[in-house]
């Protein structure tokens, strides 16, 4: 560990070892980048807007740290975040630091599900580190500290660290509690739930008000090991969050109280030049991927840890998930498949609990760098031991739920550039059946409604990838309503958009290459028969190859659905799946 007590100001020496940790050394400052705008005699523009708002003389010598927010008031996950972020604020402060805070946008991933504005969601993230990496890079921040609540909020920040690389924390704005509807335990999912419901005729007109009206009690992101959540853990295992961050309920004393270690945190980093590169390792996105795996979390998280991983230059696969995937068991009962939400493994622990455990079953790389600026080892030393006997929430790694993870790499040929498919051990492992084709899921609301879906079915929504959608908006509405009608255990679904991490049953999405670059997805027709094997990780259309070469010759790229805008320049910019869906590769 760093000992703080050989650093005592912002001339101390320092350098880092092999392993990124401080040491004796050559001269460090604090204010290496700010500096640049608040010492030079040749900017007394700069300094005057200084000035201008509010800082004084001795100020002006100190680091600077930006405080970013993505809070905003239409969402639950993020309407407590900007009262959060002037809590991290006055700890900068009170750390003898400048905090200065600005924002950037959300979108609710909750709200969009089921239409046309869910093609903006996967568009966020880049929003997000593309803003955050301006106003950083204009503003010579010398560190930074994001305040994140949804889904696209926490990977667009960490993208945004990691091609900055400068001292950086990211704070998660915690989980929503648990609502309640006639003593049935109630989450955002239940909701969508509800629908299919509706559509079967299975819940009253009373019961379906009262599971909507009370599934999302006040403020936190949703409550389950969705997307949300799996990122805030995969982040606390990289080591760029606080010990218990992403397990801390979003209004709780344990929450400000992290705020309040984070001012801590960022002076220890910015003293020590500890920057996410030296942090975000490989070592350290194994440790992440491996927790995400043993938690059951989203297929979102192969996607965002791709693209954070190619903001630090580390290079990650989908092939890497399987290989960690192959030798991780799935040890939580978290819903979407299981019973518990994150609050009851906030009561046994939290996410450093979880860690403590793998790394004593030899699951994690114990000695990486993390924003405390201790090892993942030591940050979770002191953490509760799992009590097996008290608790079934986490389950041992020799009694699993799994034996090996849920998240499955697939290829074939419906999936020769890979797909991801989540199989959680209660779906089965193979499935073949005909096809039922729909382009995009609206199609599909309209043909689980009129019967055409039918047990035995493999359900097909193409034309919602990255490109063609354009934006890869998440299928909830429709394997919520499949799940809802009852059809969930007879049916399979596969796309070339992704899931909600709020989804469950037989699902593979991430299909590669996409119905619009012309993949064989795209050429699928009702009833050809479809057979997904996910011990071979294979997923084939049983067509022909003289057949397929006529649909092929036949096929013609449809036209973009959009013509000006961030969806159009999304769709010029992104690259597949497969390689994160990012937007700043030529």
């Amino acid at each position: 560990m760093v000992d703080p007590d050989k650093h005592t100001d912002s001339t101390t020496t320092t350098t880092k070892s092999a392993n990124g940790r401080a040491a004796v050394g050559e001269k460090f400052e604090l204010n290496k980048y700010s500096k640049t705008l608040t010492q030079d005699p040749t900017l007394p523009a700069a300094q005057a807007m200084f000035y201008g708002i509010g800082l004084t003389e001795d100020d002006l010598k100190k680091a600077q740290v930006g405080i970013v927010s993505t809070g905003y008031d239409g969402n639950t996950c993020n309407m407590h975040l900007n009262k959060l972020a002037q809590e991290v604020k006055t700890a900068v402060w009170d750390n003898d630091l400048v905090g200065l805070m600005f924002h950037t946008i959300g979108v609710s991933d909750g709200m969009s599900n089921g239409t046309e504005g869910m093609r903006y969601s996967l568009v966020s993230r880049e929003v997000i580190a593309d803003s955050i990496e301006t106003v950083c890079g204009a503003q010579y921040y010398d560190g930074l500290i994001a305040v994140v609540g949804c889904d696209k909020n926490m990977p667009g920040a960490l993208i945004a660290m990691g091609r900055l690389n400068r001292p950086a924390i990211m704070v998660y704005g915690g989980t929503i509690a648990g609502g309640n509807w006639k003593g049935e335990k109630l989450n955002i999912i239940s909701a969508f739930e509800a629908l299919g419901k509706k559509m079967a005729g299975t819940i009253t007109p009373e019961d379906f008000k009262g599971v909507v009206q009370n599934a999302c009690p006040g403020a936190g992101a949703c409550g389950g090991m969705y997307t949300a959540n799996t990122m805030a853990s995969a982040i606390e295992a990289l080591g760029m969050a606080l010990p218990y961050s992403s397990s801390n309920p979003a209004l709780s004393k344990e929450k400000s109280a992290e705020c309040n270690e984070a001012g801590k945190a960022i002076h220890q980093l910015l003293k020590y030049d500890i920057k996410p590169r030296d942090i975000m390792t490989r070592k350290a996105f194994e440790n992440a991927v491996t927790v995400v795996v043993a938690l059951g979390g989203s297929t979102n998280a192969v996607l965002h840890l791709i693209a954070m991983a190619k903001s630090v230059g580390v290079s990650l696969t989908q092939d890497d998930f399987q290989t960690i995937s192959d030798k991780t068991p799935l040890i939580a009962d978290l819903k979407p498949s299981g019973k518990y939400l994150m609050e009851e493994l906030h009561r046994i622990g939290g996410v450093p609990s979880v860690i403590k455990y793998l790394l004593n079953e030899g699951f994690i790389h114990g000695d990486c760098l993390t924003v405390t600026g201790k090892t993942i080892a030591e940050n979770v030393a002191d953490a509760k031991d799992l009590d097996f006997a008290k608790q079934d929430v986490i389950v041992p790694v020799k009694k699993p739920l799994k034996t090996t993870g849920h998240l499955q790499i697939l290829y074939g040929n419906l999936a020769q550039g890979g797909s991801v498919a989540k199989i959680t051990g209660k779906e089965g492992e193979k499935f073949k059946g005909p096809a039922r084709v729909f382009d995009g899921e609206f199609a599909l609301i309209d043909g689980i409604q009129s019967g055409k879906v039918k047990t035995g079915d493999v359900v097909v929504i193409r034309n919602v990838g990255p490109k063609g959608a354009p934006g890869m908006p998440e299928m909830l509405k429709p394997t919520s309503a499949i799940m809802g009608t009852g059809l969930g255990k007879s049916v399979a679904l596969i796309t070339d958009g992704r899931f909600s991490g709020g989804t469950h049953g037989f699902v593979v999405g991430h299909i590669t290459p996409e119905a619009f670059e012309g993949g064989l997805i795209g050429l699928v027709e009702d009833n050809d028969q479809i057979e997904i094997d996910i011990k071979g990780h294979q997923i084939n259309l049983l067509v022909d190859a003289q057949t397929l070469a006529k649909r092929k010759a036949a096929w013609k790229q449809p036209r973009l659905s959009v013509t000006s805008g961030i969806l159009l320049k999304y769709a010029k910019q992104v690259k597949t799946a497969a390689d994160g869906c990012v937007t700043d590769e030529e």
